[in-house]
């Protein structure tokens, strides 16, 4: 447990301390004035000090000279405790010896983050330290013990990630011009070590590396970059298609199982690759392209392979500053809902809405969904959104309900993630008890791939949710995994027929016999069918003619604020 001493004329700036690094697990102790504190130096053995600047009698400045003049404890670091931030304040401190300092008043976050950072170069000191009072015998020991840890990986023995760069390095000022790296990811690697322990993830790492090795030709390098990372510097290289040629052939090879400690383990891997011809690059650069190249692979999905192209960095680019866009849009509220109307088909009047999701950018206005949705699906930032929507599509459903229309149902997309999300009952049942909402006229709309990633999960969590008098709508019917052996044992309400069955329908086609399918699906099934999409009369009338009873699309209404919603629809005569 590390120790801290705290020296400070006022008791009440250490009582703030404790309170911040209290829970850190560090022993701390007070010293009321520098005196104090010199004389019980040994008794409180610090390994850091923080020093109030400004303290009677003896200064902070003359505390941290007098101890920093002590050969035994000089190398423990103070920190320079202060509500005087100016340069010459600072530089008065840091010329009596301060390693660092703290301005008043004081924040946890850096408080905590300084004092990790001082102690951990104390400890680094302390190593030094005593690798310096070894024997000198031992020098070269330590020394070549220091190299192979530096230049080797410890599990399989392959050359580490540094010995890949200075070797790529060497290879450049040396005037090699012709050769690729092949970055390779084990697919859900995490899955082995949860399900059999890291002792056998460990073997397999070995049976991975030792097979990969089979593709080295004389002065290439296959390094280990990660746990199950590994990276391969490949000499030679004179095309694009001799660098595919290769990488091939080390997927093909992990079609074979492992045997690790009697286990039969399948496992795939992810590549990205770049080579180069330009001795002017940078050794960096050319690691991050094959990482980068990589990561573009394993977007695409198992056992994938990716050659760098260089609008790819600029993908990367954009794809990081829409994640921060998205975590800014969430904390400043900048996502709205837009409302688009429901219609039954044959009487042509107004049944309800669908809830759609819009950001309103603070510079780029309104943001299309498809360039956000992805994103935020991935990232996982699609549950904070969509509990966000939820909340804020209930309590426009209570406003609406209040002024008398009762018969109206609202649509409100659940994500495939939201749907998995422990919390996803309580969540709702706090919003219908704020709310004060019929739940009657609440419909959830869930995906086939929703209910497909866990069935049974998704069977209880529906009949929960109807328990509730909510309904349950799959959206997009048809577009995803077959759920027709579950459909019976689902509480559902409806149907939703995606777009792009709509969108294509003519008469006799392909299309026409899918919507005509599910339409008589849901006849028989007693569900409720609403077609999404519509854009024409005639697609109009083809689904009147299929007696389809309910749709929505732009030939109606564009999804609208809420407030042109009630000019156009929720007026009175």
């Amino acid at each position: 447990m590390s120790s801290i001493l705290v020296i400070d004329d006022d008791p009440d700036n250490f009582d703030v301390i404790d309170t911040f690094l209290g829970q850190q697990g560090y022993h701390l102790h007070y010293a009321s004035n520098g005196r104090t504190a010199i004389d019980d130096l040994d008794k409180f053995k610090p390994d850091l000090i923080l020093l109030d600047v400004m303290m009677p009698e003896m200064t902070g400045i003359e505390v941290c000279q007098w101890i920093k003049a002590m050969p035994e404890w000089q190398a423990v670091p103070i920190i320079m405790v202060t509500a005087l931030a100016t340069k010459k304040n600072l530089a008065e401190c840091f010329a009596a010896g301060a390693d660092d300092f703290i301005c008043k008043p004081l924040d946890r976050l850096e408080l905590i983050a300084r004092v990790r950072s001082m102690l951990r170069i104390h400890r680094q000191y302390e190593q030094i330290a005593t690798f310096n009072l070894q024997l000198e015998a031992m020098v070269e020991q330590r020394t070549a013990q220091l190299h192979t840890m530096v230049f080797q990986d410890a599990l399989t023995n392959l050359p580490s990630r540094t010995f890949l760069l200075d070797k790529l390095t060497d290879l450049f000022y040396s005037g090699h011009q012709s050769l690729a790296l092949i970055y390779l990811d084990c697919d859900q690697f995490k899955m082995v070590n949860g399900s059999f322990g890291y002792a056998v993830g460990d073997q397999l790492i070995i049976a991975i590396a030792q097979r990969l090795e089979q593709y080295l030709s004389p002065g290439d390098v296959l390094a280990r970059m990660g746990e199950d990372e590994f990276c391969f510097l490949v000499n030679h290289i004179d095309s694009p298609t001799q660098l595919e040629s290769l990488i091939h052939n080390i997927l093909q090879g992990f079609q074979a199982n492992f045997t690790v400690a009697d286990c039969e383990i399948f496992m795939t891997v992810c590549a990205g690759a770049t080579y180069t011809r330009d001795r002017h690059q940078q050794p960096e650069e050319l690691l991050q392209e094959a990482d980068t190249a990589m990561y573009q692979a394993k977007l695409r999905g198992k056992g994938s392979y990716q050659l760098f192209q260089h609008q790819m960095h600029l993908e990367i680019l954009n794809r990081l500053i829409l994640e921060n866009d998205l975590q800014r849009a969430l904390k400043h509220e900048e996502f709205i809902l837009y409302y688009q109307p429901i219609i039954h088909l044959g009487t042509q009047t107004l049944v309800g809405f669908e809830a759609l999701l819009r950001w309103q950018h603070p510079e780029r206005n309104l943001v299309p969904p498809g360039e956000f949705i992805p994103c935020m699906e991935t990232t996982g930032l699609i549950v904070p959104v969509g509990l966000m929507s939820l909340t804020q599509a209930c309590q426009q459903l209570s406003t609406w309900q209040q002024q008398g229309w009762m018969d109206l149902t609202l649509s409100v997309n659940l994500s495939t993630r939201q749907f998995a999300c422990p919390s996803l009952l309580a969540d709702i049942d706090h919003i219908l008890a704020e709310t004060a909402i019929n739940p009657a006229q609440l419909k959830l709309e869930i995906t086939e791939s929703a209910i497909m990633d866990n069935a049974e999960m998704a069977i209880d969590l529906a009949k929960e949710l109807r328990s509730r008098q909510i309904q349950i709508s799959i959206d997009d019917f048809g577009t995803g995994y077959s759920s027709l052996a579950y459909l019976h044992r689902l509480p559902v309400d409806s149907l939703k027929i995606d777009r792009s069955f709509v969108s294509q329908i003519q008469t006799d086609n392909r299309n026409y016999q899918i919507v005509k399918t599910i339409i008589g699906l849901g006849r028989q099934l007693n569900l409720a069918v609403i077609a999404e999409g519509i854009e024409t009369s005639q697609q109009l009338e083809w689904l009147k003619e299929l007696d389809c009873e309910f749709g929505q699309g732009y030939l109606f209404s564009r999804p609208i604020p809420a407030t042109e919603i009630e000019q156009l629809y929720l007026t009175r005569s």
